[in-house]
């Protein structure tokens, strides 16, 4: 089992490399892989609607000027995908709206490739707009039929200052019952993958609202 989770903070040990390492310790001491992939701090070009992903259907993105489509292999190879977000005007930073535009837009178009992977969703903030950057990660994730594990709270945790969070009790615990039940939904997968079928996925069925 390997669990890939995504730092979309600029900060490369800021406050959410802080709560994602939170979770990513539950699931090393269960036996789970675990990898930081930081990007925040890259220069990632948005999604520019083009289609080709779609057209080409390589599990590729057309635009070359970034390491786009060595992220997206490696987040094809993992079991579990984890993906963190400071908090900027109660939102996702630019970088990482662009990442997750194009990773999940290639993905999507090419057969579902993130389709019934377990993924979770993390905030981290100074003090508020956390519940709304968390609704807009599980966007993706809810869109793209990933099994989205869950805490005992919504997975916001709070801090200033780099490290911080570890003062937040409370966020401390969000972390780390979120990664014991992603180790578990992930060992359920494994354990269960000889005798019960995932369901098949269905063709999308697209419906436009214009009179």
């Amino acid at each position: 089992m390997k669990v890939i989770a995504i730092n979309g903070s600029p900060n490369k040990e800021g406050n959410t490399f802080h709560a994602l390492n939170m979770v990513g310790n539950e699931l090393k001491a269960g036996g789970a892989e675990f990898e930081i992939l930081h990007i925040g701090h890259k220069m990632i070009h948005g999604c520019t609607g083009c289609g080709k992903c779609a057209m080409n259907r390589d599990e590729k993105c057309i635009i070359k000027t970034d390491d786009m489509n060595q992220w997206i292999q490696q987040v094809k190879d993992a079991d579990g995908i984890i993906i963190g977000s400071p908090v900027y005007y109660s939102g996702i930073p630019g970088t990482l709206k662009s990442f997750l535009d194009r990773l999940f837009f290639v993905t999507g178009s090419n057969g579902g490739m993130l389709r019934q992977k377990v993924a979770a969703a993390v905030v981290a903030v100074r003090r508020t707009g956390g519940s709304a950057t968390f609704d807009s990660l599980n966007h993706y994730l809810t869109y793209s039929e990933m099994v989205i594990a869950t805490s005992n709270y919504w997975n916001v945790i709070h801090g200033a200052r780099a490290g911080e969070v570890n003062e937040d009790a409370e966020g401390r615990q969000i972390m780390r019952v979120l990664g014991k039940n992603m180790l578990w939904l992930l060992k359920m997968k494994e354990e269960t993958a000889a005798t019960i079928e995932p369901p098949k996925r269905e063709k999308k069925e697209m419906t436009n609202f214009i009179r």
